[in-house]
């Protein structure tokens, strides 16, 4: 009994067929042209009847990848994957051109060839092509992980993602639906009269979110630029500009930490409605969740921890101190005790928190022991103005903003609200952002005189959200983690 090849081995073994390809003329040829995927085949003629199927005589042309081998004497079958599934194939010797089936017996899984030939069924009813012509359009090096685990190893699917999605079919079918959603979003805003745009990625002044940003630097310019945290005040240039209905989907910078719901770069839907409010966009958002389970599953139902909720009804609404005050079990007056404020900041561990804002502590302790828990799709409102400075105040509440943050799943997937534009308020609040940056917050906006000027020609009364598409995906697939819905996710670098 001989050892089974190590990788080395193999590779070896494979550059010598390769050598041989070469030798013999064109290893790498690019004429074969395919004209069927393998699901459409599946979904056009698999639940034709045997003999309906032996009455047609169209000729077939299939490519993908050899991902299983059955090869006997003068017959065998493969199964070849595309992008959109796979198929199986039958080939004989007998039907091939002379010396391509012996060839063919030399070829490795993971090989990319193409067939033609009709489409038949087996005794035991699997479509298949019968090959009258076969051809190794792509000579695999490399060995695929084992055919029955596939790629097992977390990291490895992350790091060598080509694997993930040869191997995987969940993963594959991940990214399709993260390619669905996204489409249908365009096709939901589309309907609703929106326009679509494209933002500068690299701002000369920070603003837009509170965020640490990535900084780059124009050599031309001699100019030290951010890569952008969020779109949000070019778009508002934009409402003011007349685009009273815009949105964008692209990517935001952020220069935090990794963790399941966070990566440095990650995609965002932002949009605007002028002459709208924060109460329009949730009722708004209601809409948008419910078409797109719908369009995504079948249905407005979505399933959480093992527990269905049903997005086609109003989402839940509870304040941001009232949220608070029902976790503690505590009278909502204590979190505007300053004294009672600062004892809870400590006992949860939250850092400088004496020098903090009443504001900013109450948004440092929902975040530290609210928002993990809301995984009941839940609008939580009623913001203090300290940790919002682009949203408009409140009419009737002091210290409070018009704004919204959308939970569901114990993840932050949406952030709304009406949109600040009284220039002088505004200017005074990216003046209190540019002491907080003294102060050595490196979150704080800087204050951006050209937004400032473009409000001095009038925003009209609108309102705003941004939406975390890779949370989107996240939420509508089930993936536990953010780096599951993104194909390249940062990876610290290996040692």
């Amino acid at each position: 009994m001989t050892d089974k090849p190590n990788e080395s081995e193999l590779l070896e073994l494979r550059k010598a067929k390769l050598d041989e390809l070469r030798s013999a003329g064109n290893a790498f040829p690019n004429q074969f042209k395919r004209d069927s995927l393998a699901n459409d085949l599946h979904s056009s003629y698999g639940e034709l009847e045997k003999e309906d199927l032996e009455k047609k005589k169209d000729v077939f042309s299939v490519a993908g990848r050899i991902m299983l081998q059955r090869i006997m004497g003068k017959a065998s079958f493969m199964t070849i994957q595309d992008m959109s599934g796979q198929i199986q194939a039958y080939l004989t010797k007998n039907d091939l051109p002379e010396g391509v089936y012996d060839s063919f017996k030399t070829w490795d899984l993971g090989d990319i060839v193409g067939i033609k030939g009709k489409l038949f069924k087996t005794k035991t009813g699997e479509l298949t092509i019968h090959a009258d012509q076969i051809e190794l359009l792509t000579k695999s090096l490399k060995p695929l992980p084992e055919k029955h685990a596939g790629l097992v190893d977390t990291e490895q699917r992350y790091r060598k993602r080509y694997l993930d999605l040869i191997t995987n079919e969940d993963s594959r079918e991940i990214f399709k639906q993260r390619s669905f959603l996204i489409k249908e979003i365009r096709s939901f805003f589309d309907d609703e009269g929106f326009m679509e745009v494209e933002t500068p990625m690299m701002h000369s002044t920070l603003g837009g979110a509170a965020a640490k940003p990535f900084v780059t630097h124009h050599n031309t310019l001699d100019l030290d630029l951010y890569l952008r945290i969020a779109p949000e005040l070019y778009l508002k240039r934009l409402v003011v500009g007349g685009i009273e209905k815009v949105f964008e989907i692209n990517r935001n910078f952020r220069n935090e930490g990794l963790s399941t719901k966070h990566n440095p770069e990650f995609t965002m839907l932002e949009y605007y409605t002028a002459y709208a409010d924060f109460n329009d966009q949730m009722s708004f958002l209601e809409r948008l969740f419910a078409y797109l389970s719908n369009e995504l599953n079948g249905t407005s139902k979505i399933s959480i921890e093992g527990k269905d909720y049903d997005l086609s009804k109003p989402f839940k609404k509870i304040g941001l101190l009232e949220s608070i005050a029902t976790k503690l079990s505590i009278p909502v007056g204590d979190l505007s005790d300053r004294k009672k404020l600062e004892e809870l900041s400590k006992k949860h561990k939250i850092e400088d928190y004496k020098s903090y804002s009443d504001g900013k502590l109450q948004f440092e302790l929902f975040e530290k022991i609210v928002e993990d828990d809301l995984i009941e799709p839940t609008f939580i409102i009623d913001y203090p103005v300290e940790v919002s400075p682009l949203s408009r105040l409140s009419d009737d509440k002091e210290g409070i903003v018009d704004r919204f943050e959308l939970f569901i799943g114990g993840n932050e997937i949406a952030n709304g609200f009406s949109e600040l534009n009284d220039p002088e308020d505004q200017a005074e609040r990216f003046k209190a952002q540019v002491e907080q940056k003294a102060s050595g917050d490196e979150e704080a906006m800087e204050y951006d005189a050209d937004y400032i000027e473009a409000l001095e020609y009038g925003l009209p009364p609108c309102a705003g959200v941004g939406i975390g598409i890779d949370r989107l995906v996240m939420l509508f697939t089930g993936a536990e983690s953010i780096r599951d819905v993104l194909l390249f996710p940062q990876m610290k670098p290996k040692s």
